[in-house]
């Protein structure tokens, strides 16, 4: 830190000495008025773009499930919170049923059932599937 201090004051004159000889033409904005409407539009549309762009990537990766081992097959069927941190999570792997106990950093297998003991409902059948496909297909057009 001091090495840096030291070598920033021995180059100072030098650089202030370069500066004065450059003309003052040199450093002047010749972009025109900052607050021009060019300027403005520019402006917005470049906010535009990168904006539209983060929410492209968003629903791109929402769309795209690129962890491995994610399946439709594995769904949480039933949640129950126990305590702050506790939960009762039924998990439905294929045909089989699994009771897990999720506690803060552990969890552990109460039951498993071979028969199912919550029917998954369709997601095309409950209410608020067929509201929020409404809104969209109203929105979409």
């Amino acid at each position: 830190m001091y090495r840096f201090a030291l070598c920033l004051l021995l180059a100072s004159p030098g650089a202030i000495a370069e500066i004065e000889r450059q003309p003052a033409s040199a450093f002047a904005y010749s972009g025109g008025d900052p607050m021009s409407i060019a300027s403005v539009l520019q402006l917005v549309l470049g906010l535009v773009l990168v904006l539209g762009t983060i929410f492209l990537i968003a629903w791109l990766l929402r769309k795209v499930t690129l962890l491995p081992g994610q399946h439709r097959k594995l769904r949480v069927v039933a949640a129950l919170s126990l305590g702050n941190r506790e939960r009762a999570v039924l998990v439905q792997v294929g045909d089989q049923q699994l009771l897990l106990g999720v506690a803060q950093g552990q969890v552990s297998l109460l039951k498993s059932f071979d028969q199912p003991v919550i029917e998954l409902e369709n997601g095309q059948d409950s209410a608020f599937s067929k509201k929020l496909s409404q809104y969209l297909h109203k929105r979409s057009e």
